[in-house]
Parts: structure tokens; sequence; C-alpha cells
């Protein structure tokens, strides 16, 4: 069973619009609700992938309830959320049908108590009894310390389960020392943890400060992987123009079910490009498209990186 954490949940909601203008009113062609948060994304794309997936973290208040009823109705994913005592945030993505660009705006999550806190550590780590590998995703609610995806990496390396983190500031500054098997930053987030925007230098920092591996999400020039056997890069054959919501959450679950199916380090990469690119060129936010992702799949580019100096 592979496990995802979302602890800052989320009820995504995509408008679609005939043209985005400021300071005017809208009328909104199509609605879409589903349930979200970043590993709440990667599930779903890894059950589409046909495995088995729970998901854990906080939902709560009547967002909370709508959120579970329809992930409820995912096949392939099991709900084992701790409820909270405030509501779970909404996402609302609105997206302009005439230039294709997505404006994202993004509510703060609610507020976890101590007593939360310790009841989800303690279901947590019942969890990782029955996974073979955890990722930890997305940002934190608030009342929840900032350290602890740290504490979340090294419970899960003290039960002999590879850990995946994806999150950004400060919670991955502390997470990365924690050592877990693998971070997933892009551009921006990398260059935040290390100072450096030249992408092989700051990838091997990465490396350096704790993380076992490194795969960065560089937009539409690919993935960047430094690992102990290689230094890799990732990228479709062309530029794909469309809504990356979502797109750094499906390459997560490309690499998560490489690990698990035990694939070497360029096919887990080729996999998670495609459906990186195949998921920008879906209709709805954090979907991606079949089709697109077996036809990318075959042209994905994995090319040999030489260490910076």
């Amino acid at each position: 069973m592979i496990l995802t954490v979302t602890l800052n949940t989320a009820l995504d909601i995509t408008y679609r619009v005939r043209s985005l203008r400021p300071h005017s009113s809208h009328r909104v062609s199509e609605v879409v609700e589903r349930p979200g948060g970043k590993g709440i994304n990667v599930a779903r794309v890894l059950a589409a992938l046909g495995h088995r997936v729970t998901v854990t973290g906080f939902a709560g208040g009547g967002t909370g309830r709508a959120l579970r009823e329809r992930l409820g109705a995912t096949p392939g994913v099991v709900d084992a959320l701790v409820p909270v005592g405030g509501a779970t945030r909404r996402t609302i993505a609105v997206v302009d049908e005439t230039t294709g660009d997505t404006t994202q705006l993004n509510e703060p999550g609610p507020p976890v108590t101590p007593a939360e806190w310790a009841a989800f550590q303690d279901a947590y780590g019942r969890l990782l009894a029955s996974a073979s590998v955890v990722a930890l995703c997305g940002s934190l609610p608030p009342g929840v310390p900032v350290g602890a995806y740290a504490g979340l990496v090294r419970t899960a390396r003290a039960a002999g389960v590879p850990v995946l983190l994806d999150t950004s500031g400060e919670a991955l500054r502390r997470g990365v020392a924690a050592r877990p098997d693998l971070i997933k930053p892009n551009a921006d987030e990398l260059a935040e943890l290390t100072g450096s925007h030249e992408p092989l230098r700051a990838t091997q920092d990465a490396r350096r400060r704790g993380a076992r591996a490194v795969v960065a999400s560089l937009g539409a020039r690919g993935l960047l992987a430094v690992t102990s056997e290689g230094h890799w890069r990732a990228a479709p054959p062309a530029h794909v123009r469309g809504n990356p919501t979502g797109a750094g959450d499906s390459a997560v679950a490309g690499l998560l079910s490489g690990l698990v199916e035990n694939l070497p380090w360029p096919d887990r990469l080729a996999r998670a490009a495609a459906l990186s690119a195949a998921t920008v060129l879906a209709p709805t936010a954090g979907e991606f498209d079949p089709t697109a992702y077996e036809e990318l799949l075959a042209r994905v580019a994995v090319t040999t990186e030489a260490s910076a100096a």
C-alpha cells in the first residue's frame, strides 16, 4: 500500500470563464469540484495507474464532509483522514478559456489543536505498519509545528518505510535535515532552500543537506534528478500549453509508482515527466490525459547529466 499525507487538504473548485478581466463580472461556463491537496492529487493519479493508495491528513467542517464524500467515490483510494474541528479550506482555480491561463486562489487551512495533531501522529504510526512507501505533501495548516515533516520523516525511517517529501519553505528546510529518501521541489522551492538559481548545483546542494535523492521540477525544461546512482534530466518532446495545476503532483505519483515497481531511475523519470505533461494537457485541473500520457511516455528524452563544478 502507498500512503500519502496531506495535512492541508482542500476542496478544489475550478471555474471556467471565457476571458478573465480584472474589475469586472464574469459568467462561469463550468464548475468542477474535487477533493484536493497535494497528497490527494498524488493518490488519485496513483489509483488511476492501478496502485492501492491510502490517504491521511486532516478534514473538517462542511467542506471536509464534501471532500470526503467525493474521495469515497474515487476508485482505488482509501480514506484515512483524521477529523478536526475547523473547516477544510477551498482552493479556487479560474481558467481563462481564451488564453488557457489559470489564476489560483488558495484559502488558509483550519487551525489544528495539539490534541488533533497528537491524534494524527498516532494514526500515522499505525498506517506506516502496512505502507510500502509514504509521501508527505503540501503546506502545513495553522497549529501544526513547522518541524512537523521532519518528525514524520524520522518516524517513517524508524519504521523502515521509504519517504518522499514534497513541501516548501521552512518545512522543507527542516524536513531535508531529517534525511528523507527523496524530495521533489520546483525551481523556486529549490532556490529558496539552497540560495542557488543554477538547477544542477542547487540540486546537488539539496542532496548534501540531507536528502538521499532530489528530483527538481523545472517547468517546461522537465525534471532534473540527482541520486546516488547518477544524474539525469527528463523532458517531454515539446513544450505543452495548458493548466499546470497538479502537474508536480502527477510527477510525484510517477516517481512513487516507479519506486514500488522497482523501475530504474531513467524509467521513473520518464514516467514522471510524461504524467506531468499529460496533466497540463487535461481539461480539468489536477487530472491527467491518459491518451496523451501514453503518447508522451514513448517520447520523453532522458539524458545523463554531468556533475556541476
